[in-house]
Order: C-alpha cells, then structure tokens, then sequence
C-alpha cells in the first residue's frame, strides 16, 4: 500500500500565513565549516516567527528592549480562545460562547437559550 501525497487547491496565502502564524515556526541550526578536522568557522542560527498570540501560549522569550509586553496585540494574545465548532477558527471564548463565531456566524447553544428566553 502506497500512500500519495495530496494537495488542498482552495487554499490562500492568507490561510497559509494564518496557519503558519497560528502555530509558529522555530528554526535551529548549527552551521560548522572545517578543514582537514580543524574548525575554521561555526555558526549557530536560532529563529522563530510566530504571532503574539502563539508566542505568549508557549512562553518564548523576545530579545531584551522588546516592548511587547505593553500592547494591545499582547493584551489580545492573553484573552482565552477556543476553535470555533464549525469552521475551527479561534474566537475568544467569551465571544464565542454569548454571541458568536465572527467568521462563519456559528452560535452556541447557550447563546440560542437566552434568546429563546427573553
């Protein structure tokens, strides 16, 4: 049995950037240049790219000065989110739970009992 790569055509480059954003990417590597068992020249590359968001969840650190602490996209990345039940996107919680899903306009049960209730 042989399985085959496949590939989704409907999506963007800004779903692609969404996703690349939304979970990170770190890069690690050690680069050395010797010659006849003597090292002439050794380079080590440490890089992350990821939002906010993602780096506040997994506690990567920003390089010393970094105001990041103070901003509104900090304060944002703190809020609690959840996948949104029909189109998986992150939504506050909170949001998500009393109103609805500003992507697709999924409500929540919740939300649909206190309308019937009022």
């Amino acid at each position: 049995m042989t399985i085959r790569p496949t590939r989704d055509t409907t999506g963007t480059l800004a779903d692609l950037i969404d996703r690349l954003l939304e979970k990170g990417l770190v890069l690690n590597a050690d680069i050395v240049v010797s010659v006849a068992g003597v090292e002439l020249l050794g380079i080590k590359i440490r890089a992350a790219l990821a939002s906010f968001e993602t780096a506040a969840k997994y506690g990567l650190e920003f390089p010393t000065g970094t105001q990041c602490q103070g901003s509104q996209a900090w304060r944002n990345a703190l809020i609690p989110k959840d996948n949104c039940p029909q189109c998986g996107r992150q939504v506050p919680i909170s949001e998500l739970l009393e109103e609805q899903c500003p992507w697709c306009g999924w409500e929540s049960p919740k939300k649909r009992r206190l309308a019937l209730g009022s």
